[in-house]
């Protein structure tokens, strides 16, 4: 078994495996789409670019990027590969910051079709610049890549494919326009931030538009129970629906049945979620949400 390597600035792939597989052990594919988090990875494109980006672009990446899934994702595989459920885990984690081109977007569907899907669009419309949007398309090409590379592998042998996010508190409703920024701040200004959703602690992403389901209803039950099991609540398909403008869409109906998709509420992972600054997750509380993964992917 292989894996694809790491890609500097695209892609970082992790490789963990079970030192004593049990009986029948499967693989398991754990992607983090939006695990570009941190500081340096922003700065690292938006120095690069020749467009001219919003002011304070930094504090929509902040809001918008999946802070802690990725080390979710770790401590899941370690759980997961300890007690041999697993014969390995592959965590692959895009290093391309969603705030210039997303990863787990199908490129070039329509305003409305993204729209439709609840989700912002695969490149902002801050990304003018053509060289820019060339330099983008071609690291999301090599993500896409290894990705594919992966899920084959994964696939091949049997196994399952967990895709990972983290999602800010509620459900803000605000345009992708070059005026991001500032109607962002608007929308988090105190007494107008409590009056939008709050958003499912834990939400498993598999209704398509028309309601189908594409995770059964036992084993999204089995998934409850165990985040039950650590005082979380998981919702079924309430903020997004599984929708073909994702990446997301194409896994799940490649290998049917053997993908999920998860949001986890990013206040749960940190000890204060605070807009528009970097988050900093907390090991003890990526711990509580990757038992329940591990108790329901290993079961």
């Amino acid at each position: 078994m292989t894996l694809p390597a790491s890609i500097p600035d695209v892609v970082e792939v992790r490789l963990h495996r079970a030192p004593a597989p049990l009986p029948g052990a499967l693989p398991l594919l754990i992607e983090v789409p939006h695990g570009a988090a941190g500081n340096a990875e922003y700065a690292a494109v938006a120095d690069q670019l020749k467009s001219v980006l919003p002011a304070d672009l930094i504090d929509f990446f902040h809001v918008n990027t999946d802070a802690g899934a990725f080390e979710v994702a770790e401590a899941t595989a370690a759980l997961l590969c300890a007690a041999g459920r697993v014969s390995w885990v592959g965590v692959l984690r895009s290093c391309i910051p969603r705030t210039f081109i997303d990863c787990n977007r199908v490129l070039g569907a329509s305003r409305e079709a993204y729209r439709s899907g609840g989700v912002t669009p695969g490149v902002p419309p801050w990304v003018t610049d053509p060289t820019d949007h060339a330099f983008l398309v071609g690291r999301y090409d090599a993500y896409q890549r290894v990705v594919q590379e992966a899920l084959a592998t994964v696939g091949t042998a049997g196994g399952r494919v967990l895709l990972l996010h983290t999602y800010a508190p509620r459900t803000v409703d605000v345009e992708v326009s070059p005026d991001i920024v500032t109607d962002l701040h608007a929308a988090y200004a105190p007494g107008t931030v409590e009056r939008w959703p709050l958003r499912p602690e834990v939400d498993l992403i598999h209704r398509t538009p028309e309601g189908v389901r594409t995770v059964s209803e036992a084993s999204a039950a089995a998934l409850g129970a165990a985040f039950a099991a650590e005082g979380l609540t998981l919702a079924d398909g309430e903020t997004y629906p599984m929708h073909p403008v994702t990446t997301a869409w194409a896994a799940v109906h490649a290998f049917p049945g053997r993908v999920a998709c998860i949001e986890v509420r990013r206040d749960l992972l940190t000890e204060a979620f605070v807009p528009f600054r970097l988050v900093v997750p907390e090991a003890g509380r990526c711990a509580r949400v990757a038992r329940a993964l591990a108790a329901w992917l290993g079961d």
